[in-house]
């Protein structure tokens, strides 16, 4: 998940740097586990304002965010204002928390409900994988409450930074018996998707993001998202379309009115097989993303603060002159 940065002239989202550093993430668990919450909140939120404070175009790609979201959905219930985007950041510092818990086993089961799970509780009783696709929302770690209440469920979470590798190594450590495994990749090349095939056809399942276009811009399609048009990756399609097995999307998330570790793990059957038909090929692939979007816009709608990508997410894909552009916008900009 990418932490509290922004481009300042719209590079690719791979390109930011983390700030979910090792140690911290020790060093804040350490204190929660010794003194509690309201601790951990202390020691927590003066970093989180300090990048608020100081990552401009963070905050202006959360105000955006929040503004296009309030349009479409009216889920704020007011028009957007810089201290909503604090709550976003503050939002994102709970997530923290919260994934370090699932992993390490301090959330209970008796603290998640789910939605629509059977689908690959049938599969799973089949002997059957699916690709899942999920998005950088809420605390998708949790879902291994729902793998270990459900014992042969097995998860592999595609992850594609090296600091979110070292950031998943750990949550292994905390959790080393999860029954969710994460992969680091850069891109999904052939050995890549012999890998996974083989999870797959061993009856697991692999989830890879759907909200965030890869390193080569042809590999992604628009779908509209908040009422605009944005560019979605393929990679999810294509994969469950090579693997010929049914696709699923995933998110969990704290919803409005839900107090403390109450989450919902929402699952939704997209397809039961991906047809990519050779003269159609480009028109199924946006469908599906736009499947997948509209779904996930509907999540949001009952959680509007648990999407956690804080950087110009509708200026990806934008062409060199148009980035070049905006790029001369932000050298004006006073609040960078």
């Amino acid at each position: 998940m990418q932490p509290f940065v922004a481009p300042t002239a719209a590079p690719h989202w791979a390109s930011l740097g983390e700030h979910t550093f090792v140690a911290g993430v020790r060093l804040l668990f350490w204190v929660y586990r010794v003194l509690g919450r309201l601790p951990f909140r202390v020691c927590l939120y003066p970093v989180v304002v300090y990048y608020w404070a100081t990552r401009g175009n963070a905050r202006r790609a959360s105000l955006d965010y929040l503004q296009k979201l309030e349009a479409a959905t009216g889920s704020l219930g007011h028009a957007p204002a810089w201290r909503d985007t604090l709550r976003h950041f503050l939002a994102f510092a709970d997530a923290i928390l919260d994934k370090l818990l699932a992993v390490s086993g301090s959330i209970g089961q008796t603290n998640l409900r789910t939605e629509g799970e059977q689908g690959l509780l049938v599969l799973t009783s089949q002997g059957r994988g699916a690709v899942i696709v999920t998005g950088h929302i809420g605390c998708m770690e949790l879902c291994r409450i729902s793998a270990e209440r459900h014992r042969g469920v097995r998860l592999n979470v595609l992850v594609h930074t090296r600091h979110a590798e070292r950031f998943n190594r750990i949550l292994q450590q905390l959790h080393p018996d999860s029954e969710v495994r994460f992969i680091q990749v850069t891109e999904v090349n052939p050995a890549t998707a012999m890998l996974l095939a083989d999870k797959v056809a061993q009856g697991e399942f692999v989830a890879i993001a759907g909200d965030r276009v890869p390193v080569r811009q042809s590999m992604s399609v628009p779908a509209r998202f908040m009422g605009h048009e944005a560019q979605w990756p393929v990679g999810p399609y294509v994969l469950a379309a090579l693997l010929k097995c049914p696709l699923y999307a995933m998110a969990c998330v704290r919803e409005s009115g839900v107090q403390g570790s109450g989450y919902v793990l929402r699952v939704h059957c997209l397809a039961e097989q991906v047809a990519l038909p050779r003269n159609a090929r480009r028109e199924a692939l946006a469908a599906h993303a736009q499947q997948f979007s509209g779904w996930l816009e509907t999540l949001l709608a009952r959680a509007p603060l648990a999407w956690f990508n804080f950087f110009p997410f509708w200026a990806q894909g934008l062409e060199p002159s148009r980035t070049a552009h905006a790029k001369h916008d932000n050298d004006h900009d006073p609040d960078r």
